[in-house]
């Protein structure tokens, strides 16, 4: 997918308001410090400060790996909760969000052991850095064409083309045309708080985003 600082400053303001206190809570809760949380996130412990107050907006590929890092998903990052865990999604309910240039529906139901999501990725964002980490993935172009890249292979998608894989398996993730990509997007959740990932390159050899 991409790089976790690789996200658009101009988006933080106000877009995910629920995002900087769940993310502090979290990381308190499975008794990591900031350091070792954005270690295992491919993160500066500056920049998951920053995510931590409010004054940046995380990217989907931050969110994952953080959900990942944390034993927890994306919707509970987002102060999203499901009492009830319906089995059901209506089409009404998934509310779009926006993180890093990507928008994202909820497909499934938090607190499960896999979590489902509808995603549409535009032309040019954050698709030029590998990533590797523990896990399933599994998706389905739904419209345009993705370019997946799953080691030193590179496929071109199209509609009702599918992909399942070891997340090990070095791979990113690119929108083909100017309109963008449009997926079902399906991620086995790491269970264990302590669980390390590695997500492109270290904050080192790409710098902080300004």
């Amino acid at each position: 997918m991409s790089s976790p600082e690789s996200e658009d400053p101009a988006e933080h303001a106000g877009a995910l308001p629920a995002v900087a206190p769940q993310l502090r809570a979290l990381r308190r809760r499975t008794a990591l410090t900031l350091e070792a949380a954005a270690r295992a996130a491919g993160l500066s412990a500056a920049h998951l400060s920053r995510l931590e107050t409010g004054q940046r907006q995380p990217s989907l590929p931050m969110l994952l790996a953080l959900a990942r890092i944390y034993g927890t998903t994306v919707s509970e990052l987002l102060g999203e909760t499901s009492a009830d865990r319906d089995a059901v999604v209506r089409a009404a309910a998934m509310e779009p969000t926006r993180a890093g240039g990507w928008t994202y529906w909820q497909a499934g139901a938090s607190g499960r052991g896999m979590q489902a999501l509808r995603v549409h990725v535009p032309h040019g964002s954050q698709g030029d850095v590998v990533r590797v980490h523990p896990g399933e993935e599994w998706l389905h172009v739904l419209r345009g064409r993705l370019r997946l890249r799953l080691g030193e292979t590179t496929e071109l998608l199209g509609p009702g083309d599918s992909a399942h894989f070891d997340s090990l398996t070095p791979h990113r993730l690119a929108a083909q045309d100017a309109d963008g990509v449009e997926l079902l997007f399906v991620h086995t959740l790491l269970q264990s708080p302590t669980a390390t990932l590695c997500l492109g390159p270290t904050p080192s050899d790409i710098g902080e985003t300004p």
